[in-house]
This record gives structure tokens, C-alpha cells and sequence, in this order.
């Protein structure tokens, strides 16, 4: 595949701020006489070792997001942070359960509940076992930390390429509040947050947050004339946190949220001569939002949780208990036709999702300063997943109907530790183990109309099986202070992905072999530098990882219909460079950059039987993930004379051409764009309000986020921004 061209333009500040990585300290010798006034950038405190430390001392390669800045950008869960980070990619899908997240080019595509994902989703301690539950908005955000590389000796499940922990704000001490209104044109949006928070008591603190919102959505059904691809959503998350005694700290949390989409079962960009035509009004093209649907495509989503976070300080050492539990509904409706022609031909689906899932996680750290500083851990979780799928296919008026009900049940057990030993002030040895047992089992029950193989049903079945595995997991490395400005590290990851089982409506008899565990072995160097008083910070990784027995879907025939197919596909590498850069200019202008060059790649692809496409990919593009990808941004503040503050911010992200499909289809490409989007605001933060209008996508730019084959055709997912629009914020502070 041919690969866009990396611009000049945008290799230079790359190269600068390598340079700046490797000698920041000599780079304060540099420093313009206009920017002596400029303040420091604060410190970053991250959790990605599982005990609190600043960004620039751990040997990790960590993304940290602000949630304030996230609310003020109207980015408001998972999918839309993909922007920022240039290593981490997303793929949507026809429903929010069929989405899952890529970091360094490695991700699971599956819509099977007999798989788990490769990134991990970790909100406040708390594993999410299924991708989609993560999809929904997110509430009362302190920071995301996107942690990349294999991380499964501290988060354990569903860690092998990276994970993204997401930390909520701690309760004030005094009593604060918010409340804020956005409107946002291409689609009519609308958002109101309210939350409250403080001290109850002498023991007791507590917050509480809110949420509604809807969007009408940026695609039109011209069957119905009703536009889709948008949302209602509402929710709330509180918080207590009862402090007995200093030593004492019991932290519970609550969650509902409640949403309905209206995501289209993809918008064709493009179609055969003997299938255009049955399309109109449709015309299919590359930016194309219409569809032409007689079968109400959605998907209802509800979302819960409890948790019980307990730390214990046993003089020195920290004792942290973990309980939690997390329910998942989800109820999806698919136009699998894409048509509205009624009674010729149809396909129309529903499926709906009941997950549980029960936690337990106990760690004990020690304190900081000693020879060897340690996090000791066990981690247990059961998860349950009973689903319905239903699909009505009819085709020259003759109609049938299939019913399959399937399960899955996964108990998964650790133990865990991870040490750094401190030979002398600036030389650190790491080292961390875990260890992991899997029980995964399954039942799969399918009823059809019809005896043989129709459109889109196979006949009734039935199967079960149960597979158990170990894996190990760990974490090797050096950690060096070259000086106070400058450190770096080297170190060796083992990644494990435990078994699986491709269960979904069409499974078959040659599905039902268990899939064999997916490993990897990750090598990193990093160097994380300061420079020019604190006012510079540049963080740079080079990474290569080997994979075996990937575990991923490619293309098969199922009941004459071509459809994805969960296999252990092989081995695959990835490898790259990252860059990550602030800088405070003055005390009015901070900017910031993220670089990634990430080469992901087939390294040999085992062909399964009966595939329905080409196996010929080695060498070919890992999907989802472009070789180069990149994230500048700039944020001014002019203060007034009157006690006002005016900002401006504006950023620009940019990324090479991507393969969306496995078996490397040409027709499934996107290729290389950018978004700028941009923003002017006035605030009074004494008097606590800020007013702000933003404006998204400003070049216009049309893209896809997921390009795929439906046979006879090429379909899309819209993304929010695929065309300019603009919005206005209003918050208060009281």
C-alpha cells in the first residue's frame, strides 16, 4: 500500500523536540530573553504504577488528558479523545458493542462475548470486562491516562496493548458547584451538566454529578425524511467518601447512565451498477450522509455501576480493597439491507446484551524511599453475558426467521507484584510478574425457519464448550536520572490475552474450538526530559512488539452472506516512535504537540478455511492505525484590565492514510486528513462563570471513521465532525 507522504513541514518539530528530549538541560542555555517571565508547567500526577508519582518519573509511556480541558473541547467519552493521542485509535461500529480501541496498532474486533478486548478500560480502579461499556459519556473528569504497551502486571485483564485509566475528580473540601449549558449546530445538540460536591460532615464528604443531552444527528433518512446518527443520553455519578480516622479511608461510588443512538448500519459511499439503482435517492459518494431505510436502525444502551474503593494505612504501608460490580444492557436494532424495499428483500435484526460482572482487587503498597518499593496484588473477576439475537430475512417475499441464544461465563484469577529496586539515587531496576488463570465457558442454541442455509441464517444448532488456560504475564527494565532534568529507561514487557470463543448469532460447528491465548513481547526505550526552568517538558518512546497468535476476525461466507470470522490469524509486529511535548512559551501561551510514528504490520497471516477473501497479507497494514499521526495545539490568555480573561485555543490534528480492513480491500481505505478546530472565550473566574464559542472541523473536511464491504457494496461510519459546525458553552461556578 502506498503510504502518504509525512510533510516537511511537520517533521521538523519532531526532530526539535527529540533533540530537546535528549539534552533539556543544556536546552535551558537557550532560553529567549522575552519568555523569562514565563511560569513553570505543573506537575502531572499520574496512577499508571498504581501508586501516585508525576508523569516525568515513570518509566511508562503515558498520554495524560485533563477532563476539564476534554469538557471545554466537547469531548465527551472515549471515541472522541482518539484526536489527541496519536497512538490510539477507535473503531465505531454499527452498534456501541461493536466498537472497540487500538493503541500502537494492536485492537480486537469482535462483536463475540466469548473474547476480551486487548486495551483495557480502567474508571477509578474498576476493570470494564466488555468494550462497549465504555462508550457512553463520561462524568465528573479529572484526567484519562492512556498507557501504551503491554501493562499486565499492575491492570491485568484485557491489558495486552495498553490501557486507559480514567480518574474521576476528588470530592472539594468546601462546597462547590456547576452548572453549564452547550449548543452546537450540524445536528442540533444539546448538553446541561449539573454538579455538587463538598464536605457533610467532620468524617463525610460527597459529591454528586449530572447529565442530559441529545443530538438529532448529521445523516437523513430520506424514507422518512428524519435525520439519525445522534443520541439521548442522561445519567448521574455520586460519590461519599467516610473518613474514620487518618488512617481510615472508605471511598463509594454510583453510576447510571442511559442512552439511545441512532447510529445507521453504515451509509454506502459506494455500490455495483446492478445495486445503485435500487438505492435512489441515495447517490452513493465519499461524503455521503444520506440512507434510504424502511426499519428504525438504533441501539438502547443502559449502563450501572457500585464500587467500594477501602485504603488502609498500616503505618507506612497502603492496603487498598477494591469491590465493585457493573451491569450492561444493551438492546441493538439493524436495517442489515440498508434498504427500504419491502416486501422484495429484507433483513432486519435485533440483539440484545444482559452483562454482569462482579470484581474483587486487593493491593498492598509499600512506602517510597526504600531499597525496594513494591506493589503486591490479587485480583479476581466473574463476568456473565446472556444475549438474544433475532434476524428476519426476507427475500422475493419468502420470508425466514433465526433465533439464536448464546452465553458466556469467565472467571479470571490473579496474583501480581511489581518492584523497583533503588541501587543508588539514579539507578532503578524493575521488575513485576503476574500471574493468571482463565475459566471461559459457553452455550450457544440457534432455532431457523428454514432446514438449509438461507440469506443471513444458517440452520438451528446447538454447542457448548469450557476452556481453562494459564498465562503469565510481567515487566523488566533499568530506569537511569541522567540528570535532575533528564531520565531514562529500557525495559522488556510480556503481554498475555487469554482464551476465546467466536460465539455469535451464525456460529457453527467450526467455531466451536477454543482459540488459543494471544502473547506478546514488547521492547521500549524512553527518555523524559525538563528543560528551561520547568517550562519545557518533552517525553519520547521507541517500541517494538512481536504478537503470536493474534487473535482477530477475517472475512468468511456465512450462509451466503460475507461475514467476519474470529481466528488466531498469526504472528504480527508493530513498532515506532513517540513524542510527546509542552511547552509554556509565556505566561499566556502554552503549547502543546504529540508526534507517533507507528509501523504495524502482518508478519505472517494463517489463512482459515473457507475464507472468502484474500490471504496473501503478509507484510500488509495492521487495520485501524495509520504509520504517522499527529497533534498540535496552542492555548493564549489575554487578561484584561477589568478583571476578565480572554482565551483563545486552537488545535490541528493530522493522520496518514488508513487500511479499515484486515484482507488489505483497496475499496476500504481512508486517506490522509486534518481537523482544525478552534475556540475564543471570555471568563471571570472570581465571579465563576465563562462564556465560549467553538468552532469544529473549520477546513470542512469529509472522512470516514470505519469503511467496510457489505458484498455489493462500501459503507461508512459518519464521524460527529464530518462537516464544520459551530457551538456556544455557558458555565457557572457557585
Amino acid at each position: 500500500m502506498q503510504t502518504t507522504p509525512f510533510p516537511t513541514t511537520q517533521r521538523r518539530p519532531l526532530v526539535a523536540a527529540i533533540l530537546l528530549a535528549a539534552f533539556g538541560q543544556g536546552a535551558q542555555a537557550a532560553e529567549p530573553a522575552q519568555a523569562a517571565q514565563a511560569t513553570a508547567l505543573g506537575a502531572v500526577t499520574v496512577t499508571a504504577t498504581r501508586r501516585e508519582a508525576t508523569l516525568q518519573e515513570v518509566p511508562v509511556a503515558v498520554s495524560v488528558i485533563d477532563g476539564e480541558q476534554l469538557e471545554r473541547d466537547n469531548r465527551n467519552n472515549v471515541a472522541s479523545i482518539v484526536q489527541q493521542v496519536p497512538t490510539l485509535n477507535y473503531r465505531a461500529g454499527a452498534s456501541n458493542k461493536d466498537t472497540s480501541l487500538f493503541i500502537r496498532g494492536v485492537g480486537t474486533i469482535s462483536t463475540s462475548p466469548g473474547v476480551e478486548p486487548t486495551v483495557a478500560t480502567v474508571v477509578d480502579g474498576v476493570v470494564f470486562g466488555r468494550p462497549g461499556q465504555s462508550t457512553l459519556d463520561l462524568l465528573d473528569l479529572e484526567r484519562i491516562e492512556v498507557l501504551r504497551g503491554p501493562q499486565g502486571t499492575l491492570f491485568g485483564k484485557n491489558a495486552s496493548a495498553g490501557v486507559l485509566n480514567v480518574v474521576s475528580k476528588a470530592i472539594p473540601e468546601h462546597t462547590q458547584g456547576y452548572v453549564d449549558y452547550s449548543h452546537f449546530g450540524g445536528g442540533d445538540e444539546n448538553r446541561l451538566r449539573f454538579g455538587i460536591g463538598g464536605r457533610l460532615s467532620e468524617q463525610l464528604k460527597g459529591s454528586l454529578s449530572t447529565l442530559w443531552g441529545d443530538y438529532d444527528g448529521n445523516v437523513e433518512n430520506v424514507a422518512n425524511g428524519q435525520d439519525v446518527n445522534g443520541y439521548q443520553r442522561k445519567g448521574a455519578r455520586g460519590k461519599l467518601e467516610f473518613e474514620p480516622s487518618e488512617e481510615l479511608r472508605l471511598t463509594l461510588i454510583a453510576d447510571y447512565m442511559k442512552g439511545e443512538d441512532t447510529l445507521p448500519s453504515g451509509v454506502i459511499t459506494r455500490a455495483s451498477a446492478g445495486v445503485a439503482d435500487p438505492l435512489r435517492p441515495v447517490t452513493p459518494s465519499t461524503h455521503n450522509r444520506d440512507i434510504n431505510s424502511d426499519f428504525k436502525t438504533h441501539v438502547e444502551d443502559q449502563n450501572q455501576g457500585l464500587s467500594a474503593q477501602l485504603d488502609w494505612q498500616l503505618g507506612d504501608y497502603t492496603l487498598t480493597s477494591i469491590s465493585a460490580w457493573r451491569g450492561w444492557d444493551n438492546t441493538q436494532y439493524q436495517d442489515g439491507d440498508r434498504r427500504a424495499l419491502l416486501p422484495v428483500t429484507a433483513s432486519h435484526d435485533k440483539g440484545t446484551v444482559d452483562y454482569d460482572q462482579y470484581s474483587q482487587e486487593f493491593r498492598l503498597t509499600s512506602p517510597k524511599g526504600q531499597f525496594n518499593e513494591y506493589v503486591l496484588g490479587a485480583f479476581y473477576m466473574h463476568g456473565t453475558s446472556n444475549e438474544t439475537y433475532r434476524r428476519l430475512s426476507v427475500n422475493d417475499s419468502v420470508a425466514n426467521n433465526g433465533r439464536a441464544e448464546y452465553s458466556t461465563s469467565n472467571d479470571s484469577v490473579a496474583l501480581f507484584g511489581e518492584n523497583t529496586f533503588n541501587f543508588t539515587d539514579d539507578l532503578r531496576a524493575i521488575f513485576g510478574l503476574r500471574w493468571t488463570h482463565d475459566d471461559l465457558e459457553y452455550d450457544h442454541r440457534r432455532v431457523s425457519t428454514s432446514a438449509t442455509a438461507v440469506t443471513g441464517i444458517q440452520p438451528s444448532t446447538a454447542s457448548s464448550g469450557s476452556v481453562d488456560e494459564d498465562g503469565w504475564s510481567g515487566r523488566t527494565g533499568l530506569q537511569y536520572d541522567f540528570s535532575d532534568n533528564l531520565t531514562g529507561y529500557v525495559t522488556y514487557s510480556r503481554g498475555y490475552k487469554g482464551p476465546a470463543y467466536n460465539v455469535f448469532f451464525n456460529m457453527q460447528p467450526r467455531d466451536t474450538d477454543a482459540l488459543k491465548p494471544e502473547t506478546s513481547d514488547a521492547y521500549e526505550i524512553g527518555l523524559k526530559s525538563t528543560a528551561l526552568d520547568n517550562r519545557l517538558t518533552a517525553n519520547l518512546a521507541v517500541f517494538h512488539t512481536d504478537y503470536d497468535n493474534y487473535q482477530a476476525n477475517f472475512f468468511d461466507t456465512v450462509a451466503n452472506q460475507v461475514v467476519t470470522r474470529l481466528v488466531n490469524a498469526g504472528k504480527v509486529k508493530t513498532q515506532g516512535v513517540e513524542l510527546d511535548a509542552s511547552f509554556q512559551a509565556t505566561s499566556q501561551l502554552k503549547l502543546t504537540t504529540a508526534v507517533a510514528y507507528t509501523k504495524a504490520r502482518v508478519d505472517h497471516f494463517n489463512c482459515p478455511a473457507g475464507a472468502a477473501a484474500n490471504c496473501n497479507i503478509d507484510g500488509g497494514h495492521l487495520p485501524f492505525t495509520p504509520d504517522w499521526k499527529t497533534y498540535v495545539r496552542a492555548d493564549y490568555v489575554i487578561p484584561l484590565d477589568n478583571g476578565l480573561d480572554v482565551e483563545l485555543s486552537s488545535d490541528y490534528s493530522w493522520q496518514d492514510a488508513v487500511q479499515f480492513s484486515l484482507d488489505q480491500n483497496p475499496d476500504t481505505m481512508q486517506g490522509a486528513y486534518g481537523i482544525w478546530n478552534a475556540s475564543i472565550a471570555l471568563a471571570d473566574y472570581n465571579d465563576g462563570w465563562r462564556v465560549a464559542l467553538l468552532g469544529k472541523n473549520l477546513v470542512d473536511k469529509s472522512y470516514a471513521q470505519m469503511l467496510a464491504s457489505g458484498g455489493d457494496y462500501i459503507y461508512r461510519s459518519v464521524p460527529r465532525d464530518d462537516g464544520r459546525y459551530f457551538g456556544v458553552q455557558v458555565r457557572k461556578d457557585f
